[in-house]
């Protein structure tokens, strides 16, 4: 009797204990359930967290792109500017144009007028080069040649003429002697513009220009050395040196 109602205990505690055993596995079921939400729910928020960041560094690597944009554009609208300025500068000039080339016609013609003036009252040297020079000169102004190019070679015949009056030279020319004999293969020295002489080549007549009268005048053989090493120096036969050769006095013009 005492051993059936230890098994009745045994079997109603068993019967007792199920439900609660079950309503244990519902508990721990859920608590997973919970927990692998809350894992999940995690594994969102660090994503989330993770883009977030990354659109912030987007959003500030594109907001020093617009800064840099924008100083760039305005620079770029200030060159713009200056260019526009440029451009109406060079339209008033390109109207104007028409009036500076009439302008600069009379001019360049009285340049190359006063230049051919120059050369023929010139001591004279190398008279057939020069001559030439301004004759083409005469024939550039009327033919097909722009503006600009006419009076850069203007210019630089000017500049030649000016070279000469600072330099020495040596050349091979001809004369006439005061009894009309031509005189050919005469070696010619000139220095700068003050002196013009020549000598033959057996150096029995040296002769010198003169201002005054506008001929070639015999100059005194006590001359000759130093002529002779003017040439070698224009040559480039000998180093500068100081030469004694006579010049005639200044005259003031203003008297004249």
């Amino acid at each position: 009797m005492i051993k059936k109602i230890a098994f009745l205990g045994t079997a109603m505690a068993l019967v007792a204990t199920t439900p609660a055993l079950a309503q244990f596995d519902r508990a721990v079921n859920e608590s997973k359930a919970t927990v692998a939400e809350a894992k999940k729910s995690q594994q969102r928020i660090d994503q989330l967290d993770d883009a977030t960041n990354q659109l912030l560094v987007d959003y500030r690597a594109n907001l020093k792109q617009f800064e840099l944009l924008s100083r760039f554009n305005k620079s770029r609208a200030k060159e713009v500017e200056n260019q526009a300025l440029r451009i109406g500068r060079l339209r008033a000039d390109i109207e104007n144009v028409a009036g500076l080339q009439q302008s600069m016609q009379p001019l360049m013609e009285d340049m190359v007028a006063k230049l051919d003036e120059f050369v023929k009252a010139d001591i004279p040297f190398l008279m057939n080069e020069r001559t030439e020079r301004v004759e083409r000169l005469k024939v550039r102004l009327s033919d097909e040649t722009t503006p600009a190019q006419r009076f850069r070679l203007i210019l630089e015949a000017y500049q030649i003429e000016n070279e000469y009056g600072r330099t020495i030279e040596s050349y091979v020319g001809s004369d006439v002697s005061a009894d009309g004999t031509a005189l050919e293969g005469l070696e010619f020295f000139r220095m700068g513009r003050l002196a013009l002489i020549y000598k033959s080549p057996d150096d029995s007549v040296l002769r010198i220009y003169d201002a005054e009268t506008k001929s070639f005048v015999d100059l005194d053989k006590s001359f000759l050395g130093d002529v002779k090493l003017g040439i070698r120096m224009a040559n480039e036969q000998t180093a500068p040196n100081l030469l004694t050769v006579p010049v005639s006095a200044p005259v003031d013009l203003t008297q004249q």
